[in-house]
């Protein structure tokens, strides 16, 4: 059973996947999304919130409807889809890390280290 996060919405999260598939090779531009159906499915939520998450990657720009066939990943949605990530990570995620590196007094050093002393 899939375990979902309480800070976000399930669609975001449904989302999230959706892009990092997208990112890591394992749905290819021009290549068709899993059906809504499906998803739902297997993930065991509601087919209004699959059909959610697949309607903000068309509002991104990333998808694309055809109708009658299914939802379609653009072409240089990859390409897009990794300066989006990386500026959100380093816009909302960074900031957080840095203060929390900072707080802890780490250095590069040891943040280049495996934790092993020896």
């Amino acid at each position: 059973m899939t375990q979902w996060r309480d800070d976000q919405p399930i669609f975001l999260q449904i989302r999230q996947r959706m892009i990092e598939m997208i990112l890591n090779g394992t749905i290819n531009e021009g290549d068709a999304l899993p059906s809504v159906r499906q998803v739902a499915a297997e993930l065991s939520v509601n087919p209004l919130t699959v059909t959610k998450s697949y309607q903000s990657l068309v509002d991104m720009g990333m998808v694309e409807k055809r109708r009658g066939m299914g939802m379609y990943v653009t072409e240089g949605a990859r390409t897009a889809l990794l300066v989006h990530e990386r500026d959100k990570f380093l816009t909302e995620d960074w900031p957080a890390i840095a203060a929390r590196i900072a707080a802890l007094g780490l250095s590069a050093k040891d943040l280049l280290t495996d934790g092993d002393d020896t």
